[in-house]
């Protein structure tokens, strides 16, 4: 009788080293030779652990691929490069770069796909939060590296994405601070004075997100039917280099030394002194001579109910025709300097308008109406949809006016007025207890009534 074992069982056996060792075939390799996973330990039992282990996720056919895993570094570059960079619009990647760059790899870059553990991203989001990262900035962090874990445990890269058994930080939902009626017409006084004043007209009137606003253009704006056709939004885009090689083409920017204590180079940034670079950096493709997808770059919106149409209020029309003529004097008096783009908010040359500077003179106009700070996005698209609401517009409507895809999200645009529940609790009054009515000048006295007043006489005595 044969003493071999059949296919694929497993094997244990004490080793001339000490240790016990366990093989266990997962199947076949690209090259077609045997799978066989060796695991070893220091006892019979956690040999047999381990084994049981492989076995199980072969069984499942969760077994991870074999041969040394990436680091979390190796792999998020990977997956950005590769995957997230076929699906995700050009400012989301970005954003998804610069978390990766500044947050991820600090963090837990140097540990291997299938050693990183919870406790190891629960540290790292600690960290951040003691360094004073908002919990938004630490959830975002979150999302992105439980994506790249999902996509490696899908292609069994790893065994579990561990991210899905840490709890992320909670994050309170941010208080929307929109204009009322009165701030409102203050705000839109103030922007009269000044050459983009139907600019704000148009975006606090409408509630259009602001690369909207400035990405309008004007075969997309029909003045006859009234209608505005939001088909395209103005973006800032990271420069990417289109030379051969990055790292040299943007020598001269490196800085790999960290900035002295009251470094006066960097004295004006917002943000402080950038952070050194790495020792193989690509970035600084502003200066590449090659560069290329930077800049301010007109990009469809980011989902297909933003693209829909919305009507114009008839008393902006007259308003609208007139800038319309007064762009073309501008064009005129250009000459040869214009930019055509066909935007409907232009600088004097005819390029669009820079979302920088729209952020300033936003921040300029609150102070010259008197009106505390608040987000663009509070004073434009909160403000449109509070307003539409105390004007007694149903919630289905604003909804479609905000071009939003679920009402949840219109009622988180919709701040509530107090003014508006005190008279909503006057009517509550009002039904349940109903006011005595007034007493009249003169009253006809009855024969009930002189009797009743007889038998209080009584009483009294």
């Amino acid at each position: 009788m044969s003493s071999r074992k059949p296919n694929m069982e497993s094997s244990i056996y004490l080793g001339s080293d000490g240790w016990w060792h366990g093989r266990v075939t997962m199947g076949v390799k690209n090259d077609g030779k045997p799978d066989r996973r060796h695991r070893r330990a220091r006892t019979e039992p956690e040999v047999k652990r381990k084994v049981k282990e492989l076995e199980d996720l072969r069984s499942k056919g969760r077994a991870p691929k074999a041969g040394r895993k990436p680091t979390v570094a190796t792999w998020m570059e990977t997956y950005l490069t590769d995957i997230a960079s076929l699906k995700l619009r050009p400012r989301s990647l970005d954003d998804y770069w610069s978390k990766t760059r500044n947050d991820i790899i600090p963090g837990v870059g140097a540990h291997r796909l299938d050693k990183l553990a919870p406790e190891h991203l629960e540290r790292m989001y600690r960290a951040m939060l003691n360094a004073g990262h908002a919990p938004s900035h630490v959830l975002k962090v979150h999302r992105i590296l439980s994506r790249a874990l999902k996509i490696a445990h899908r292609r069994r890269i790893i065994a579990e994405n561990v991210a899905t058994l840490v709890d992320p930080p909670t994050v309170d939902e941010t208080e929307t601070n929109p204009f009322t009626i009165e701030e409102a017409k203050a705000f839109l006084e103030a922007a009269a004075r000044r050459p983009t004043s139907m600019r704000w007209i148009v975006g606090v009137g409408m509630g259009f997100r602001q690369g909207e606003v400035l990405g309008f253009r004007w075969p997309y704006v029909d003045l006859e039917g009234e209608m505005f056709h939001p088909q395209w939004q103005l973006q800032r885009l990271t420069w990417r280099h289109g030379c051969k090689d990055p790292h040299s083409c943007g020598a001269r920017r490196h800085r790999f030394d960290p900035c002295p204590p009251n470094c006066a180079t960097h004295k004006g940034y917002k943000r402080g002194c950038p952070k050194p670079c790495p020792k193989s950096c690509t970035r600084h493709a502003s200066v590449c001579p090659e560069r290329k997808d930077g800049g301010l770059v007109f990009t469809r919106p980011k989902t297909k109910k933003s693209r829909n149409s919305v009507p114009i209020p008839p008393p902006f029309i007259p308003y609208l025709r007139e800038h319309k003529v007064q762009q073309e004097e501008l064009r005129a008096a250009a000459g040869d300097q214009w930019q055509e783009h066909g935007a409907l908010f232009t600088r004097p040359d005819g390029r669009p308008l820079d979302p920088r500077a729209d952020w300033e003179e936003f921040k300029e106009l609150l102070a010259e109406a008197g009106i505390d700070d608040r987000r663009l996005y509070d004073g434009s698209r909160h403000t449109a949809g509070t307003i539409l609401n105390e004007l007694g517009v149903d919630m289905v409507t604003i909804m479609e006016i905000l071009r939003h895809t679920q009402i949840s999200q219109t009622r988180r645009y919709v701040k509530g007025r107090s003014h508006l529940s005190k008279d909503a609790m006057q009517r509550m009054g009002d039904t349940f207890m109903p006011q005595p009515e007034p007493p009249t000048e003169t009253k006809t006295e009855t024969n009930a009534s002189r009797a009743a007043r007889a038998r209080r006489r009584r009483r009294v005595r």
